[in-house]
């Protein structure tokens, strides 16, 4: 049988050594699954909440017992006895139990921890592999399996390195038609050659949240996209061809007052000159994606914006993984690609509908790791092959990223018998 037995959460340690949620989910048949949840210290003001205890003599305040407690006490009777292989159901009750708008009694710590575990569990039940087992439950009908390319954090300033740029990310993103591991390898081929004339330049190659360099002493948000390319020719592979540039402004965190503040450059900008910017870069640099490059809070000029990008536009803290906020962008043609996480929707249905309603539109989806919350789980890649994601945005290095690209790699290897 299939129904669920028991259902247990613990505190766990994430990747800036704060805790986050891990759950475990039995069926009555024995099968089990696990998964532990991500969460972002630069997040969109719009995401589902993340429960924290507000104790400042545990971890100063982040520790998650209210949320294992919730879990334990309030989710775990909701859900027992219930179908595990009926996902949309698990996911709708627990989110009409929680009764808000985005999942602040329980909170979305605790709810998708428990959504995820439950589909894992279903798909041990199935002896399916999870991407296999998404791709049925959500009767996801693509012609066949499309592994996502890698978009692998490079650079990191804003609220994810300190006296660094004020944009938070200068990623690559692999361009060429290739097998998963072998972008993969182009991808550390070209970090190492970036770390190499970081040392050359005399800037630290101490790295970020998300495994990037994060270098003090970077005069201008500009530099990071001329390092960029020089690693792309150094390591022997062709700028735009094999590999791109993407740039997640995180505009939000620098937009101030109806301007942009460039602090590092002591520069303000209005809407109008910062738009200008991005498109006199895209015209001298490789740059083949980029991602909120304006705020949350400036909705009226991501259209136009959008109007004169040469190149696909992705939202994130503008959308948050939000199927009304995701149709809302479609609608004003503000956005036509979209980063997808988890911890943004709250559960593993409401993450699945934002991608099928990008999919309808024939727009990208890029299932995304956490800066600063990271886990070892590796949900967002099977999410993304499940899909038919476009990208997957990870990495480069610590090993709670690079395990998703392991992931990825041995998903190949499964499809290729």
């Amino acid at each position: 049988m299939s129904n669920i037995k028991s259902v247990r959460a613990r505190e766990i340690l994430a990747s800036g050594g704060e805790p986050s949620v891990e759950v475990e989910v039995v069926l009555e048949s024995g099968a089990v699954g696990t998964a532990s949840v991500s969460y972002g210290v630069s997040a969109g003001s719009k995401e589902a909440f993340v429960l924290l205890d507000g104790d400042a003599r545990r971890y100063h305040g982040h520790g998650m017992l209210k949320a294992v407690d919730n879990v334990n006490t309030k989710i775990a009777p909701l859900v027992a006895g219930k179908e595990a292989a009926g996902q949309r159901e698990i996911d709708a009750l627990m989110i009409t139990a929680d009764g808000t708008e985005n999942k602040s009694n329980f909170g979305a710590n605790a709810i998708l921890g428990v959504s995820m575990a439950v589909a894992r569990a279903a798909a041990a039940q199935q002896h399916l592999e999870l991407f296999q087992y998404l791709r049925q439950a959500y009767q996801i009908n693509l012609p066949n399996w499309n592994l996502p390319k890698p978009v692998a954090v490079f650079i990191e300033g804003g609220r994810h390195a300190d006296k660094s740029t004020d944009l938070q990310e200068y990623a690559l993103a692999a361009q060429k038609d290739q097998t998963a591991a072998e972008s993969v390898r182009m991808m550390e081929e070209i970090y190492r050659s970036l770390k190499t004339i970081l040392k050359e330049k005399n800037f630290s190659t101490n790295v970020g949240n998300e495994g990037a360099f994060a270098p003090e002493g970077i005069q201008s948000n500009q530099l990071p996209l001329e390092l960029i390319t020089g690693a792309i020719t150094t390591a022997g592979y062709q700028p735009k061809t094999d590999a791109g540039i993407y740039i997640d402004a995180a505009a939000s965190e620098f937009y101030q007052d109806g301007k942009y503040n460039l602090a590092s450059e002591s520069r303000v900008l209005t809407t109008e000159e910062i738009i200008q910017m991005y498109l006199d870069w895209q015209k001298n640099y490789p740059i083949v994606l980029w991602e909120d490059l304006l705020s949350e809070f400036d909705w009226e000029h991501w259209p136009v914006l959008m109007a004169q990008s040469p190149i696909p536009l992705v939202a994130d803290d503008l959308t948050v993984t939000n199927v009304k906020l995701w149709q809302k962008a479609i609608d004003l043609k503000a956005a036509n690609a979209i980063l997808i996480k988890l911890n943004q929707a709250g559960t593993v249905t409401e993450t699945v509908d934002c991608c099928l309603l990008a999919n309808r539109h024939n727009y990208i989806t890029i299932p995304s790791h956490r800066g600063g919350g990271e886990t070892n789980d590796t949900f967002l890649v099977d999410l993304a092959v499940a899909v038919g994601s476009q990208y997957i945005k990870v990495g480069p290095t610590r090993g709670e990223r690079v395990c998703k690209y392991n992931r990825l790699m041995l998903i190949e290897e499964l499809l290729n018998g």
